[in-house]
């Protein structure tokens, strides 16, 4: 593959969907074929920012923050619904806005839930599909979700209040580092950057309010799979195998519904993007090149 001669400038906006300012990078040409990257826990389309200039010669590409996370607006969490299904509807309501009715999606971690929603909602606009380290199958959820899923079972503060780790730093970092063989390859800016957003007063309880609504998705998992099995996107899984969030065990059970899926477990964590860009973005490249075809 060839990368760009001329590095592609991203842009900053924010748009008012709903009354709430959504913030998103966007870059490449307005008439070529979108590519939407939705981010994972704990941080934004800052996860994206690498990747972003590698593929916007011949994509245009947006990368929108939730509220509650990265530049979007994060409401109270007592007057705003801060669940899954709302952010499907806000990025949606975002597409709409920009005119997108047609993209191929990059989804990683809570990326899963919100673009399968949104596939639920428009499956005939979904071009094609990346994964990354983002789960439909119930073989993904291991012993790290046994906590939020004893949330999803007892409603309680206590359950509630005993996921306090989960917003912590060294939570935070160990999301980056867990399952990387060199951590000099990590950017420690990545920790840094979430944490001062997940410390912004009232954000503990929206994260702890998305972490009891994640139960919400597995009940709809029956049907993102046959989204995947009716619909045929063709689909890249490119995927951290030692994860042990979202771990491997997660990757394989996709290769039942997308039998042409091509998959690829490289040797790395949870944010595999901070650690391998230099195999994924040329792997990205040649597939949305294959299967959507930029210009």
């Amino acid at each position: 593959m060839t990368y760009p001669t001329s590095i592609p400038v991203t842009h900053y906006r924010t748009a008012k969907v709903e009354d709430v300012n959504v913030f998103y990078r966007e870059a490449g040409p307005t008439g070529a074929p979108l590519v939407l990257l939705l981010h994972g826990f704990p941080t934004s389309s800052h996860m994206f920012r690498n990747l972003i200039p590698l593929l916007a010669d011949r994509y245009r590409v947006i990368a929108p923050d939730y509220p509650g996370f990265g530049g979007s607006d994060a409401p109270d969490h007592r007057e705003f619904a801060y669940t899954f299904a709302h952010y499907a509807d806000l990025v949606d309501g975002l597409l709409s806005h920009l005119g997108a009715d047609r993209y191929a999606m990059y989804v990683m971690d809570y990326g899963a839930p919100v673009g399968y929603r949104l596939a639920l909602k428009h499956p005939e606009r979904v071009s094609a599909l990346v994964v990354q380290n983002g789960n439909a199958y119930e073989e993904g959820l291991k012993a790290f979700w046994d906590p939020i899923k004893a949330y999803w079972r007892e409603d309680t503060p206590e359950r509630r209040n005993a996921l306090a780790f989960l917003v912590a730093p060294e939570t935070t970092k160990f999301q980056y580092v867990d399952g990387v063989a060199d951590i000099s390859r990590i950017d420690p800016d990545n920790w840094l950057h979430d944490q001062v957003l997940l410390d912004r007063p009232g954000n503990r309880d929206i994260q702890l309010d998305l972490f009891r609504d994640y139960g919400t998705n597995v009940p709809l998992y029956p049907r993102f799979q046959a989204f995947f099995r009716e619909r045929k996107p063709p689909t890249l899984i490119v995927w951290g195998r030692n994860d042990s969030i979202f771990p491997a065990d997660g990757a394989h059970p996709y290769l039942r519904d997308l039998t042409d899926a091509e998959l690829h477990l490289l040797d790395t964590g949870h944010f595999a993007l901070e650690d391998k860009l230099d195999v994924m973005a040329p792997m990205i490249r040649d597939f949305l090149d294959r299967n959507v075809g930029g210009r």
